[in-house]
């Protein structure tokens, strides 16, 4: 029910109403009535307010000295819809439909609170095992960093697995620990995931370890706080 006709319900609330929710008794006390009127009020409020959480005033970017960060995930694995944060807005769009050759190798999202050299929340490769759903966001331990320019900006991307992984056992500790095939999978995507429309404008510079990926982080954290 659309939230007017909710808020026009609860407008016109009568003794009637009230009468037929306490099983047809004829007589009611005021304070029964107020009662009533005030819980179908609330619902009607809730109803009218909820929205989409704003990741980046419910979320810090996690304690990413100790190697842990908070990611928030727009593309699953295996997705080619080019789904991103609207910061301005608060909520997600469909920015693109990518070739389905160039679907996301591995889960792609971001961490809250910080801003890239090109302007957007630090990007996130997040390696699991099945998709992740658009929309929600999980502890990640940080295993290293892609380093990335697109069109001549810097975009670097975090590597991460969940920080809790009881199906393999935490065995991805670091970057050297993820399989080889699955490094030059995600270097191929993200050099030619543009090929058919601007080749040659992406490039994979390096993956480089833990202690880096923090400097990048640290960097990115210190950019949103001074846009503030």
């Amino acid at each position: 029910m659309p939230p007017r006709a909710v808020m026009f319900m609860v407008l016109r609330c009568s003794e009637d109403f009230c009468r037929h929710e306490l099983g047809g008794k004829r007589y009611i006390s005021r304070n029964v009535f107020c009662l009533l009127y005030f819980q179908r009020l609330t619902f009607a409020i809730v109803y009218k307010e909820r929205k989409m959480a704003d990741f980046n005033k419910i979320l810090t970017p996690g304690n990413y000295e100790d190697g842990e960060i908070n990611v928030v995930i727009e593309i699953p694995t295996g997705s080619n819809h080019k789904i991103e944060w609207d910061r301005k807005n608060a909520c997600f769009m469909l920015d693109r439909v990518e070739p389905i050759a160039f679907a996301k190798p591995c889960n792609y999202g971001f961490i809250p609170q910080t801003l890239d050299e090109d302007g957007d929340e630090l990007d996130v490769l997040m390696i699991t095992d099945q998709p992740l759903t658009t929309g929600i966001y999980t502890k990640a331990r940080v295993l290293g960093v892609m380093k990335f320019v697109d069109s001549d900006e810097v975009d670097d991307k975090i590597i991460c697995v969940p920080a809790d992984d009881r199906n393999n056992g935490d065995k991805y500790q670091t970057l050297e620990d993820l399989p080889k095939q699955l490094i030059k999978q995600i270097e191929f995507h993200f050099n030619h995931y543009k090929d058919l429309k601007k080749s040659g404008t992406t490039t994979v510079k390096a993956f480089e370890g833990l202690e880096s990926a923090k400097e990048v982080i640290k960097d990115a954290i210190k950019r949103w706080n001074d846009a503030k």
